[in-house]
């Protein structure tokens, strides 16, 4: 997906999960589960690798020099590579209030 793309469907503000690092389904990432399953070490630099972030989005989506396209994300310094940033989704809200709609009390409509 490119910036664009990126732009046109997700405002500044989107909940995401971000991988820094690598991706969960990375060998690394499946190695790392595996020992920590297992109740075996696992190197803190493995696993910093492995993180991943449930956050939002801070910043609108813009190509790196060399073309990668990034986003930047809540508790997170520099860009993260769109590749490794899924969008959750959202839970509808009520415009008048923003509860969601089962715990709106204010009348507002859909």
């Amino acid at each position: 997906m490119t910036a664009d793309e990126w732009n046109a469907l997700y405002p500044v503000g989107t909940p995401v999960m971000a991988y820094p690092g690598v991706r969960p389904e990375h060998p690394l990432a499946l190695d790392v589960q595996q020992r920590r399953d297992a109740n075996n070490f696992v190197d803190p630099r493995d696993a910093d690798l492995c993180r991943a972030l449930k956050t939002t989005t801070r910043s609108r989506a813009w190509n790196l020099g060399h073309g990668a396209p990034v986003v930047a994300v809540e508790g997170y310094a520099g860009g993260i590579c769109l590749t490794h940033v899924d969008p959750m989704p959202t839970v509808p809200r009520c415009p008048v209030c923003r509860g969601t709609f089962e715990d709106c009390t204010c009348g507002g409509t859909r």
